[in-house]
Formats: C-alpha cells, structure tokens, sequence
C-alpha cells in the first residue's frame, strides 16, 4: 500500500491543465466492444480504473494498441466468448466498477452476458437496479447461479420499446445506450441521464453509425440499426479534477491557470465554487483562480444560511461536495453541505475535524461547516483515503495544514487522478510517494 506524505503551507502558482474525463473514458472504452472495426480514443486519462479496464479488455481478445499518451486503439474482432463466462473474467469484473459498462454493449452484440456485484469507491449502495430493468425492457432474461454468485444475461434479439427509468442513473443510461443501439426497432428512454460524457458517448456512436437523436435531453430516442463500424473520438476534460484544480488554488494558490477546461461543459460548478466566494476569472476556455486572502460564503437572498446540495445533472455532481466541504473550512461564513445521492460519503469528514475543521456531521447525508477565515490552519495528520474523491479533498487539505501529513491508501486517488503529485510539484506543492 502506498502513501504520500505531504510538507503543508507551500503554495501553488503557475498554469495546469486538467486531464481526460475518467466517467467518459470507462463509458466509450467499451463502446468500441460494439464492433469489430477499429476504433482509436485520445486523451484518455492514465490512470488505475482505465488502465484496469484496458487490461480486461485486452484479456477478453480486444487488440488494444497504445500509440502514444493517452492515445489507444481497440479492435474487438475476435473476442474470447468463453472466457468471459469464466471465472478468472468473472473475479476481475469484481474489483473493477467501469466493467459493468461491458454488459451493455456485449448483450447487443453477442446476446449474452454475465455480471457480478462490482467493485469501486466504498460510498455506500450503488444498486445496479436501472441497468438490469432497461435491459428487462429491452427483452433480456436474468439468471442467478448461487454457488457463483453472478447473473448470467440473455437475449436472443434485444426489441426496442419505450421505458421511464426509475433513476437518471449515469452508467445505467449508458449501458442501455449501448445494449439499444443494436436492438431491433425504436427505443426510447425518458429520465435518461444528460451529463457531458453521456452526450458524448451518443455523439461517438452516432459516429460509428448509430441512431440517436435528442441527445442532451433526458428523453432519448434510439433507431437500432444492424452493425456499427470504426471512428475516432476525443474525451472531454475532466470536470471533476477541474473543479479539483479550482478547490486548490482557493486553499493553497498564489495565482493558478487551469487550461482548456471546455467551460461550457462545466454546468454550474464554476458557480457552486463562487458561492463559497471564491473568485473565478475566464479567459477564453481557461478559468483563472488569483490567490485568495479571504473569500466569503454568500447567503440566500432571504438572507438563510447557504445549502449546496448535489443533484443530477445539470446540477452540481456529487463527485465535488468533498472538495467544496475542505475548501468551505477556510472561509468566511457557514454553509450546509446535503449529499443527497450516496449515504457514506460524507464520513470523511471525521478526517478534517481531527485536523481542526469546524464541521457538524448532522447524519450520512448532512454537514455544516463553520468557516475559519483563514484564523485558524488546519492540522497535519495521518489519514486514509476512503475513496477517490475524498482522498483528492484530504490531499487539499493536507497540502493546506501546518505540517507534514500523511494519507494512506493513495491508490484510491490514483484510480482518478494522473500523476497527481508530480503535475502539483510542477505547481509548487511538496508531495512524495511513498
């Protein structure tokens, strides 16, 4: 197990640029197991999760060619059935959330797929309920097999219909996407999940011929057409490690650029960091954070304390309220964090309040945060990182502390983060692996 022990107080200046989006990446990686023509994917994130994902891929006969950084090529021409029925298939799928994006596009290719319960960040339930009812709609059977605990998928010939889903679940909207594209007449899919990535990956299948219309919308109309063939596709920036960047250089910056950020991507979360006061300047597709002396958390116009609460698409992903809750440690006011969408993701606060944050954990889902306006630094200490979210917010608040600190369990922030201590050393920060 790694750690990174992190000397606090040193600030951050210069310019950084945000990598490609991890969600997109899982998500049009294995798009390309929906034909057997080539399909070439750049500024795809180096990190644990895709890297992860590339190897199974490449273990289920997928030709993967890495042609340069964050450049890859997959051709799924001649895949191992048999082998993704058994259990040596089955066991990596268990360590691995992004391989459930596999289902989808296997079960409209090949009519048959099989799932175990898989891994990823310890934030509570992550049911998998939406993806098993759209694929039922589309007319695929389940079976469970006790003694291995997996469901094995069938469907001779996915029929499309129309269907409500019972949450705008990111990964279940795209994996019935996926399972759709290729099924036999028209599906449509209403509370269809409308994030970025999810336009993105309706844009790169139209480009390898699908049908897709109403895309951005959470009303999706899928015309199912026979076969896909090859293209080429660029992932969006990572908005998440964007609004990482801006987080740190409100804590930490001297005066920060984050290139190419692909601001009209970014929905509110731009806004969501100007609530708590921090000032964001844009120059063209780049955000400018100037150094932040003090910053003050407004309140509603009625004048009731601030609530920043997560929310689908367009509003504020939840992958940010970690990095809002370190970053609403140090300024002027109060505001209530809800997170609404995962019950145990907020526990990590314990963390920041052995490092002297004022924070009331209300319950799984609520926390206020009593700003220190700068009076108080926080503590340095040793922590774990419990997921890949928190840890990024752990790291912002040690480089923040007074002293030297330590998290544990780092590869936790190497599933979403790329190089991550070696892009902030260029930026000033002093962090080592260890």
């Amino acid at each position: 197990m790694a750690s990174f022990i992190i000397e606090g107080g040193h600030p951050l200046k210069g310019t950084i640029r945000p990598q490609g989006a991890k969600n997109e990446a899982l998500e049009v990686i294995c798009a390309s197991l929906l034909t057997a023509e080539e399909v070439t994917i750049s500024n795809i994130p180096e990190i644990l999760d895709v890297h992860n994902l590339i190897r199974l891929l490449s273990d289920i006969g997928v030709t993967v060619d890495h042609r340069g950084h964050g450049e890859y090529s997959f051709r799924a021409a001649n895949l191992n059935l048999d082998y993704l029925e058994g259990d040596e298939f089955v066991n990596k799928c268990a360590s691995l959330r992004g391989s459930v994006l596999m289902i989808g596009p296997l079960l409209a290719r090949f009519g048959k797929a099989v799932i175990t319960k898989p891994g990823g960040d310890k934030i509570g339930r992550r049911r998998l309920d939406t993806h098993f009812l759209g694929f039922r709609h589309l007319g695929a059977d389940f079976r469970h097999v006790p003694g291995r605990d997996v469901y094995e998928i069938e469907a001779r010939q996915l029929k499309g219909c129309y269907m409500l889903l019972d949450e705008a679940s990111v990964t279940g909207t795209a994996n019935i996407i996926m399972a759709a594209v290729m099924a036999e007449g028209t599906t449509t899919i209403y509370n269809a999940a409308c994030e970025p990535y999810i336009q993105q990956l309706c844009h790169m299948l139209n480009h390898m011929g699908a049908q897709i219309s109403g895309i951005g919308s959470n009303l999706l109309t899928i015309v199912g057409v026979k076969t896909l063939h090859a293209t080429t596709h660029t992932i969006l920036p990572d908005m998440i490690e964007v609004g990482s960047f801006i987080g740190m250089a409100a804590m930490v910056g001297d005066g920060i650029r984050i290139k190419d950020v692909s601001l009209h991507n970014l929905g509110i979360i731009p806004d969501a960091f100007r609530r708590l006061g921090v000032r964001i300047d844009v120059e063209g597709d780049d955000l400018i954070i100037p150094r932040q002396d003090h910053y003050q958390i407004d309140s509603f116009i009625d004048g009731t304390i601030m609530t920043l609460a997560d929310a689908p698409w367009p509003g504020l992903t939840p992958d940010l309220l970690s990095v809002l809750i370190v970053v609403a440690t140090q300024a002027r006011g109060s505001v209530l964090f809800h997170q609404k969408m995962f019950e145990s993701r907020l526990f990590f606060v314990d963390k920041l309040i052995d490092m002297g944050a004022q924070i009331i954990l209300c319950d799984p889902h609520r926390a206020v945060v009593v700003g220190h306006d700068r009076g108080i630094r926080l503590r340095a200490g040793r922590m774990a990182s419990p997921d890949i979210r928190a840890g990024i917010a752990l790291l912002i608040a040690a480089m923040s502390a007074e002293g030297t600190s330590r998290i544990d369990n780092i590869e936790q922030i190497d599933r979403g983060y790329e190089d991550i201590e070696a892009r902030l050393g260029q930026l000033g920060a002093r962090i080592r692996r260890e």
